[in-house]
C-alpha cells in the first residue's frame, strides 16, 4: 500500500506550506484560487455524473443518503469536530488567517470532502487495491499537494488534519476493495461515480460560494448508491 501514505504525505507538507506563508500569498491569489478550485471540483462532477447508467438510484440514493446524514446530523458533527480543530490549533500556532468561524466550518467541510471522498481518492484506493497500481493517488497527492497550500493560507494548520479521515477512507477503501470489486458491474460502477460527482458538484458551489449545499449530510449516498442500483438493474433493468 503506498497510494494513501503518498496523498497524506502531500495533504501535510502542502498544508504546513500553506498555513506558514500566510498573508505572505497574495490577497488576490488566496481570494481566486479556491474559486479555480471549485471549478475544477464542478467540472470533475459533470464528467462523473455524464457516466450514469441508471438515474433513479442515483437520484434515490442521494435523496436517501442526504437525509440519513441530516437524521444523524453529519455535518454538525464534523463542523463541531472541526471548531475544536482550529481552537486546539490555534492554542499551538499563531492563527493563519483572519476567517470567520461560521466561514472557516464552512469551507472546512467542503475541502473535506474534497480531500477525503473525491472521485480520484476513491477510485485510486479501489484500483490499488485490486491491481496495486498507485498511480491515481499519486496523481490526486500532486494536486492536493498544491491545493492544501491556498487553503491553508486562510484556514491555518488544520487543513492538515484532513490527512487523519482522508487515510481512513482511503486504507479503508484499499482493504475492502478485494471485496467490493468482485460483486459491482460496470453499471454499479458507473452510478457509483455519478452519485460521487454530484457530491463533487455540490462541493465546487459550496467552495465558490455560490450554493451552501450540506455536503457533508450526502456522504452516506455513497454507501447506498451500489445495492439500489444493483437492485434497480435486477428488478427494472
Amino acid at each position: 500500500m503506498i497510494g494513501p501514505y503518498v496523498n497524506g504525505a502531500a495533504l501535510i507538507v502542502g498544508s504546513v506550506a500553506g498555513a506558514m506563508l500566510g498573508p505572505r500569498l497574495g490577497k488576490n491569489l488566496r481570494a481566486s484560487m479556491p474559486l479555480v478550485f471549485g471549478c475544477a471540483s464542478m467540472g470533475l462532477g459533470v464528467a462523473m455524473i455524464v457516466k450514469v447508467k441508471f438515474l433513479a438510484p442515483v437520484v434515490l440514493a442521494l435523496v436517501l443518503g442526504s437525509l440519513l446524514g441530516e437524521l444523524v446530523q453529519l455535518e454538525s458533527g464534523i463542523q463541531k469536530a472541526a471548531g475544536r480543530a482550529r481552537g486546539w490549533i490555534e492554542k499551538i500556532t499563531k492563527p493563519a488567517g483572519d476567517v470567520s468561524q461560521e466561514e472557516f466550518l464552512d469551507k472546512y467541510v467542503a475541502i473535506g470532502v474534497l480531500f477525503c471522498v473525491s472521485g480520484t481518492g476513491v477510485y485510486g484506493s479501489m484500483s490499488e487495491g485490486m491491481s496495486g497500481d498507485p498511480t491515481l493517488l499519486v496523481v490526486k497527492a500532486i494536486l492536493d499537494l498544491f491545493t492544501a497550500p491556498i487553503f491553508a493560507s486562510t484556514l491555518g494548520y488544520s487543513v492538515g488534519l484532513l490527512v487523519i479521515p482522508q487515510f481512513v477512507v482511503q486504507t479503508s477503501l484499499y482493504l475492502c476493495s478485494t471485496l467490493i470489486m468482485p460483486l459491482t458491474t460496470p453499471e454499479i460502477m458507473a452510478d457509483f461515480s455519478s452519485c460521487g460527482g454530484l457530491i463533487m458538484l455540490a462541493t465546487g458551489f459550496r467552495i465558490c460560494g455560490i450554493k451552501q449545499f450540506p455536503v457533508a449530510d450526502m456522504i452516506p449516498s455513497l454507501v447506498m448508491i451500489m445495492p439500489l442500483s444493483w437492485l434497480w438493474a435486477r428488478y427494472f433493468g
